[in-house]
């Protein structure tokens, strides 16, 4: 399972959300998943489901957001594993990252991917072979 790209939930989130102080972010979020060879995690999915509900300025309702988690298993879904977590907790220290964001880099290069999309990671740093990328930094 392999994938060029890696979505953190920050761009699902963004395309879902209903808040028109978001329209922006929408469009770039809608335009880049539609457009690029993404993988996920399940952290992805989970923090989705989190985020989606406990957010109510995203205005998405329950049926919703199942609708939109059935969705995200047409990507390559990487699985959190023990091997993941380790590598994550080392990854972490390595870069000086929080722990959560550490589970996305290890994901993305267990994926192969060589672009992370995300606004949470320092843009246009190298995490030991795949790069951050903040797609809203102009939006």
């Amino acid at each position: 399972m392999t994938a060029q790209c890696f979505a953190d939930t920050n761009l699902f989130l963004y395309a879902a959300s209903k808040d028109p102080t978001d329209a922006r972010k929408k469009s770039v979020a809608r335009a880049l998943l539609e457009s690029k060879d993404i993988g996920i995690s399940a952290q992805v999915m989970q923090e989705f489901a989190h985020n989606a509900t406990a957010k109510k300025r995203l205005g998405l309702k329950p049926e919703e957001t199942e609708s939109i988690l059935r969705s995200l298993l047409e990507y390559p879904i990487l699985p959190v594993t023990g091997e993941l977590v380790l590598e994550a907790f080392n990854l972490g220290q390595r870069y000086q990252i929080a722990y959560w964001d550490a589970v996305i880099v290890a994901a993305a290069l267990e994926l192969g991917c060589e672009t992370l999309y995300s606004e949470d990671l320092n843009a246009g740093q190298d995490y030991g072979g795949v790069i951050a990328r903040n797609p809203f930094a102009n939006a």
